[in-house]
């Protein structure tokens, strides 16, 4: 009589990793904290190892804690997201950082790689792509959205080294985001409280601006701040773009 045996076929099973990646998150806001770290509760690659509300907490925590990854926020009180930036991957070459922001990625993303961050998310995107967004930095990836990743395409193509800076690019990282608060209609005091910083640091910076970008007048400087806030926030949502001549 003739027997076969049947090879057992191998149970499906699902891997993680022995250890999750340890993930640092820096945000002054603890609501936004706490619904990230919900948020990755349920993924088993990542976990929560520290939080920090400010440039001193993050860099405390990052040497006591050694985290592979980092989420960053770019406007905090004192010393923004880009300058902490800068300071943590002076101290940890190997730390991947994903900035996040409040502020269109076109303000900000390419400023933001170029001080060393692996990648760039809208806040208001987070719930839906943050997950894909570690998971494509902490395999070696940089992160941006599709279409600013067709944007920085097609400047490259364009691109060329007789190309003339943009005035705004002029601006230091600082002074870019006084610069938007000024165009959102916010007084020197308002801007001051606003970033913990003192009124005469933001009149230093209302001048620095109103001399890189070439204005006579403080008048004249707010109203090509306001008209560029209108025009950068009609390309986030793919409004018409028109800027006073």
């Amino acid at each position: 009589m003739n027997m076969t045996t049947e090879t057992p076929r191998p149970s499906v099973q699902t891997t993680f990793p022995a250890e999750p990646r340890r993930l640092l998150i820096v945000d002054d806001h603890p609501v936004f904290r706490h619904g990230i770290r919900q948020l990755l509760s349920k993924v088993p690659e990542f976990t929560v190892c520290g939080e920090a509300d400010n440039a001193r907490a993050a860099l405390h925590s990052m040497r006591q804690l050694d985290p592979e990854l980092a989420l960053v926020d770019v406007c905090m009180p004192g010393v923004n997201g880009l300058e902490l930036l800068k300071l943590m991957l002076a101290e940890r070459k190997h730390l991947k950082i994903v900035v996040l922001s409040m502020y269109d990625e076109s303000l900000y993303a390419l400023r933001a790689l170029r001080a060393g961050a692996k990648g760039y998310l809208a806040k208001h995107h987070a719930i839906d792509h943050l997950v894909e967004a570690l998971r494509k930095v902490d395999g070696g990836g940089i992160y941006v959205s599709p279409q600013l990743g067709e944007r920085l395409i097609f400047k490259t193509i364009q691109g060329s080294e007789g190309d003339v800076v943009a005035p705004i690019d002029k601006l230091s990282d600082r002074e870019l985001e006084v610069f938007h608060l000024i165009g959102s209609g916010l007084a020197t005091r308002e801007i001051a409280e606003s970033l913990h910083l003192s009124v005469k640091t933001i009149e230093t910076h209302r001048a620095h601006i109103k001399e890189k970008l070439g204005f006579a007048t403080a008048v004249e400087m707010i109203k090509f701040a306001v008209e560029w806030k209108e025009s950068s926030d009609n390309i986030s949502t793919g409004r018409p773009v028109a800027l006073a001549s």
